[in-house]
């Protein structure tokens, strides 16, 4: 490390226009990155992180504007024109965003969307654009890459998708990295291989990162310095150690004491099975190559699960294991043999128009919530179409009180229903979505990775909400995430898969306190690395 600033930000303030009146989302920050340093930008949903960050590089929405001064090494790059910022961003500065399925073009191949910037920016010939691609994809750890080039992003698992994401934005090595919450879509064993991989490269080629982040463990060991924000504001910045081992204001203590806690209540021994599913298998064909047959992936394979009303069942392992695969075949949104019933209802005979009226009752709050929510829908045209669908009788005002309803139980305002979801951070996105599912009133929710986007105090809010929420309804979770802290305060039972099996099953002490599988022990001692680091 030099000293020298490759990034200065100074004075930056980011305002959005809404139909509810401007809404100032950063208030005058100053941040300054030196060449080889990591500053890690931290604080909860909604304070301004990516917002900040976004502005810099000119990447806000329609709706905003800035004012400051943003420096890149050396030169002022804040109000530059989108010609201009084209020949920067991709080059010297590139960005990894939080969600990634919304930034890979679901219409071409990885391997095509790898060798473009190479061959915009780095000048290289297609031929070898896809050669680094590859090399690109085996540095960031995805399996079986000279197979996985040839694969579309919805063929991939969401942390596979990061990881292209990943490869993209080194692959012309730029003097600053922005890494907007890079592991989130992780699970904790591919996280630490991550990290390792941004370090060494940022390494050897002296490579700037700013990271912004709600995992203070992840800071603990990657960041070099720590800028703390709260509602648009710096409240607090200095050197990680510091920082983190003597927190001056009272907003970074609380963000270092946040971790959900404390377990569910078991349901009633005699509480009705909701669903089962027996045997469940699902198997994929993905391309081989010209005169090549193609290869099956078996994604799910003899796996068997059953819930009771009340219970939440936790489903862990790692990325590309077949935990969501699970989930959505339960749910008959992937062709599935096994069977499986709801209710007592079979549900392998029933094609899609039979399914439709109990999808009222069988909900799904998605990873990637942005990529599920229409970007020109405002929030409570979104929270209520599935009123629309599914109770058609009523009234628009009797759905907007829904959608008042919907959203103070997710602990967002109920008058930011007229807001479209760019204007929002990913961790209110993800409630949003979560009211989305629980207008419907359903019986069974698989909650996809709920909280991967939350940061650790909203995370604890929203098992809270989610327990809660259950007791009062008597609502069955599928809970699939590879956050295993969160699943202990969530699951009476918890599955583990590996590679579409499920490797090791029972209840939710059992399976942490005394687990059978070295699968499992690992899985368990790299979920509370970053906690341990963080009581440290």
């Amino acid at each position: 490390m030099t000293g020298e600033p490759v990034l200065e930000i100074s004075g930056l303030k980011v305002v959005f226009s809404t139909p509810d009146g401007p809404v100032d989302a950063v208030r005058g920050v100053d941040v300054s990155v030196r060449r080889g340093e990591t500053v890690a930008i931290v604080g909860e949903s909604g304070s301004g992180k990516s917002q900040m960050m976004m502005a810099s590089i000119g990447l806000l929405a329609s709706n905003g504007r800035s004012s400051g001064s943003v420096r890149l090494e050396g030169r002022e790059i804040l109000g530059l024109s989108s010609r201009e910022l084209d020949r920067v961003r991709g080059r010297r500065v590139t960005m990894i965003f939080q969600e990634p399925m919304t930034s890979l073009d679901p219409l071409f191949r990885i391997g095509d969307q790898l060798a473009e910037p190479l061959m915009v920016h780095g000048g290289l010939s297609r031929g070898a654009a896809k050669a680094r691609a590859l090399e690109l994809l085996r540095l960031v750890g995805i399996p079986e890459p000279e197979r996985r080039i040839q694969s579309y992003p919805h063929e991939l698992s969401g942390g596979q998708r990061q990881r292209v994401m990943i490869a993209m934005a080194i692959s012309n090595n730029p003097a600053v990295l922005v890494a907007d919450e890079p592991t989130t879509a992780l699970d904790v064993t591919v996280q630490a291989q991550i990290l390792a991989l941004l370090a060494d490269l940022q390494k050897r080629l002296g490579m700037a990162i700013v990271f912004i982040t709600h995992d203070l463990g992840i800071v603990r060991r990657f960041a070099d310095r720590v800028y703390v924000m709260r509602r648009g504001e710096v409240v607090e910045q200095g050197e990680t150690a510091r920082i983190l081992a003597a927190p001056q204001h009272d907003y970074t203590k609380m963000l270092l004491e946040a971790e959900p806690t404390g377990t569910k209540a078991p349901p009633p021994a005699d509480a009705p099975v909701v669903v089962s599913a027996r045997d469940v298998h699902v198997t994929f064909k993905m391309p081989a190559g010209m005169f090549k047959p193609p290869h099956l992936v078996r994604a799910v394979d003899g796996v068997s699960v059953e819930l009771k009303r009340g219970q939440t069942l936790g489903v862990v392992g790692e990325s590309g294991s077949g935990k969501s695969t699970l989930g959505r075949a339960i749910l008959k949104l992937t062709p599935a043999a096994g069977a499986i019933r709801f209710e007592d209802r079979n549900l392998a005979p029933l094609d899609r128009a039979a399914m439709r009226p109990l999808r009222k009752s069988m909900q799904l709050v998605f990873q990637d919530p942005f990529g599920s929510l229409s970007p020109r829908m405002t929030v409570g045209d979104i929270i209520t179409e599935g009123l629309l669908v599914h109770e058609p009788q009523i009234d628009r005002a009797a759905r907007e009180a829904r959608a008042a309803q919907a959203l103070t139980e997710v602990g967002l305002d109920p008058a930011s229903r007229n807001r479209y979801p760019h204007e929002f951070s990913g961790g209110q996105r993800q409630r949003i979505a979560i009211a989305r599912a629980m207008i419907l009133e359903p019986a069974f929710v698989v909650l996809d990775e709920p909280t991967s986007a939350l940061d650790r105090s909203v995370q604890r809010e929203i098992v809270n909400l989610l327990r809660g929420m259950q007791e009062r309804r008597g609502l069955t979770y599928l809970f699939i995430s590879h956050d295993l802290a969160v699943v202990r305060a969530m699951a009476d039972e918890i599955i583990v898969m590996k590679d579409g099996l499920a490797v090791e099953s029972g209840p939710t002490r059992q399976i942490y306190e005394e687990p059978r599988q070295d699968y499992t022990r690992n899985l368990i001692a790299a979920a509370f690395l970053s906690r341990r680091a963080e009581a440290a």
